[in-house]
């Protein structure tokens, strides 16, 4: 959003318009591309998803007007959702069993310190404010996924069997009572994970008063504890029941929510400080335990023939996620602490149950982690 408005005569409301609409647009992308993969092979749709993420950064440096922002924005967006429909098919084939959890975990880190490395870098290039500084830094993004694109050819395109059953399409993934449950638990846990960008640092500077230091620890405080300890508590794990684990994650989220309205009630700043921070942290221990454990019992619930659709679908849930959470935990943080983080805390209660349930009904969620 900093580009388009440092590069063209456009409002924050036009730009903010313009991205949201591109947002909503690249919803049904990735539905669409489940069955290719299920057809093709993921390697093949998901370079796609790379050459298309490549124009559209590229096309950012000739836009002016909000249609061609929404075009390139598109491309970036339906690039996304597809990269993600395939990730877990990737990750699925190349992981054997009892190993999955452990390799989304660690791919999980290795993108979130990409994310943080990128920032990094994206802050220090603001810094100078120069157009050509803004312009290098969408053209090293275009460049990234070129890139991704020639590493992908050294990656196997895992297909189906030949004589597999892919009969059924999205009738058969949309029948799937259990599968949807595990999809309603995405939709909870990925509802969760919107509130680190969103709510949170908000939360701390605008309602709390806290200095702006504080979202920046946060946001630290999250990509050391995923980039570092993931793998560790991970491995951790080995043993224990994944719907259990399902259960803790949302419990830390929960716990993380009282934390944060408890320092509403903290007429110390510093004290306040540090409780924002505590809070965070449980916060991320729920977002490392539960995210692999996730991953995994979304792409193994899935059939080998029809895993492109069922885990398209899963992504849907995120996808969804992402484009109501802005909306609806900025209308929640206006209305007061109480208002977001009692919802919040009320999401966390849901997933735990949804969790409890698909431990009941879903193979893959009633296995046992396998220890390092």
């Amino acid at each position: 959003m900093l580009y388009f408005l440092a590069s063209t005569s456009l409002t924050l409301v036009q730009v903010g318009a313009a991205l949201t609409t591109a947002g909503l647009l690249a919803l049904p992308v990735g539905p669409l591309a489940g069955g290719l993969v299920d057809r093709y092979g993921a390697r093949p749709v998901l370079q796609a998803a790379n050459l298309a993420q490549a124009l559209g950064f590229a096309g950012y440096l000739v836009v002016g007007q909000t249609w061609q922002i929404i075009a390139c924005a598109w491309l970036n967006g339906a690039g996304r959702a597809v990269f993600f429909s395939c990730y877990g098919v990737t990750v699925t084939a190349l992981a054997g069993p009892g190993r999955r959890e452990r390799w989304f975990g660690f791919l999980g880190s290795v993108r979130n310190l990409g994310y943080a490395f990128g920032g990094l870098l994206t802050a220090v290039a603001v810094g100078f404010g120069t157009h050509g500084v803004y312009a290098a830094i969408v053209v090293v993004n275009a460049l990234s996924y070129v890139s991704a694109f020639v590493l992908m050819r050294a990656v196997p395109n895992n297909r189906p069997e030949v004589g597999q059953d892919a009969a059924g399409g999205w009738g058969c993934v949309l029948r799937d009572l259990r599968y949807l449950a595990v999809v309603a638990h995405q939709l909870c846990f990925a509802l969760s994970l919107f509130a680190l960008n969103i709510a949170i640092p908000v939360y701390a500077v605008d309602v709390l008063g806290l200095p702006g230091w504080t979202a920046g620890a946060v946001f630290t405080l999250n990509t050391l504890m995923v980039g570092f300890a993931q793998g560790i508590i991970v491995r951790s794990l080995g043993g224990r029941i994944r719907s259990r684990v399902l259960v803790a994650a949302h419990t830390c989220f929960a716990a993380g929510y009282l934390l944060f309205l408890a320092a509403d009630r903290v007429a110390a700043l510093a004290l306040a400080a540090g409780v924002v921070l505590l809070g965070a942290m449980s916060y991320t221990i729920g977002e490392i335990v539960g995210g692999p454990i996730t991953s995994t019992v979304a792409a193994e619930s899935a059939p080998d023939a029809l895993r492109g659709r069922y885990l398209a679908l899963n992504q849907l849930a995120v996808s969804v996620a992402g484009a109501i959470a802005p909306a609806a935990l900025s209308g929640l943080l206006s209305t007061g602490a109480a208002a977001i983080w009692l919802t919040l805390i009320g999401v966390s209660v849901l997933g735990a149950t949804l969790a409890t349930a698909i431990g009941k009904v879903v193979p893959a969620a009633q296995s046992h982690i396998q220890g390092a």
